[in-house]
């Protein structure tokens, strides 16, 4: 259940901050590394 908040919560800033196609995958990859990193819905 962790995976798919944190996997939610990356596609959501992902789709706010993501620019073209290619922003959007490195800004989700760079998210879920983040969340999974500092524990966040762990």
């Amino acid at each position: 259940m962790s995976k798919v908040l944190r996997g939610l919560a990356a596609g959501w800033g992902a789709s706010k901050l993501g620019g073209g196609c290619l922003g959007t995958v490195v800004v989700f990859v760079l998210l879920w590394w983040l969340l999974g990193n500092f524990q966040i819905f762990q």
